[in-house]
C-alpha cells in the first residue's frame, strides 16, 4: 500500500509541475515591470493542496519556474521557484492544520491559506523586482495592482477547482501527511 501512495504522490507532482507550467504559460498578459500575469497560481495552490508540503512545493515552485524559462523571462526564475514553492508550502501547512477538523473548516483553511499564499506572493515579487532585479521599490509598485488581481483569481480558483475535485470524489486519492491511513473504511457492514 506505501508503494501504490508513494507512486501516486510522485504522479500527482509530476501532473501539477506540468499544470503549474501549463497554466502560467497559457495566459500571458504582460505587467508594467516586465513580467506577466497569468493563472498559473490556481495550480500552485492545489498542488500545495493536494499533494502536502514536499511534493506540492516542489511541484508548484518547479512548474512555475520552468513557465519562466519557456516564456523567456530567466531573471524571474529563482525568484519565481522560491516564491512558488512557498505559496505551495503555506497552503500544504494549512491544509495539515485543518485536516481533521470538518470539511467546512478545511474550506475555510484552503481560503485563508489560498489568500495568505497570495499575499506572499504579491509582497515577494515586489520585494524580488525592486531589491534583486534592481528596478527599486517606486517602479517595482508598479505591478502591485496585478499580482493583487493574479493572487485574486488564483485563490478564487484554487479553491472552486477544490471544490469541484472535492465533489467528484477525485480529492480522496490526495490526502497529503499520511492521512490517507487514518481514514476508515468505506465498505459497508452488511453483518448485524
Amino acid at each position: 500500500m506505501k508503494n501504490k501512495e508513494h507512486l501516486l504522490k510522485i504522479t500527482g507532482a509530476a501532473v501539477m509541475t506540468a499544470l503549474c507550467c501549463v497554466l502560467t504559460l497559457a495566459v500571458r498578459i504582460p505587467s508594467p515591470t516586465k513580467g506577466y500575469l497569468n493563472p498559473g497560481d490556481c495550480a500552485v495552490l492545489l498542488a500545495g493542496w493536494m499533494l502536502g508540503p514536499v511534493w506540492g512545493t516542489l511541484a508548484g515552485g518547479v512548474g512555475s519556474a520552468f513557465a519562466d524559462l519557456f516564456a523567456g523571462y530567466p531573471v524571474y526564475i529563482p525568484g519565481t521557484l522560491i516564491i512558488k514553492a512557498i505559496m505551495a508550502l503555506s497552503v500544504a501547512l494549512v491544509r495539515s492544520g485543518f485536516q481533521n477538523k470538518g470539511k467546512r473548516l478545511l474550506r475555510a483553511g484552503l481560503t485563508a491559506g489560498s489568500v495568505a499564499a497570495e499575499l506572499f506572493m504579491i509582497a515577494g515579487y515586489w520585494i524580488y523586482e525592486a531589491a534583486v532585479i534592481g528596478q527599486g521599490f517606486a517602479a517595482a509598485s508598479a505591478g502591485v495592482a496585478g499580482n493583487a488581481l493574479q493572487g485574486a483569481v488564483g485563490a478564487a480558483g484554487a479553491c472552486l477547482l477544490a471544490e469541484i475535485l472535492e465533489r467528484t470524489g477525485v480529492m480522496r486519492n490526495f490526502e497529503p501527511l499520511g492521512a490517507s491511513s487514518e481514514r476508515p473504511s468505506r465498505r459497508v457492514n452488511t453483518q448485524k
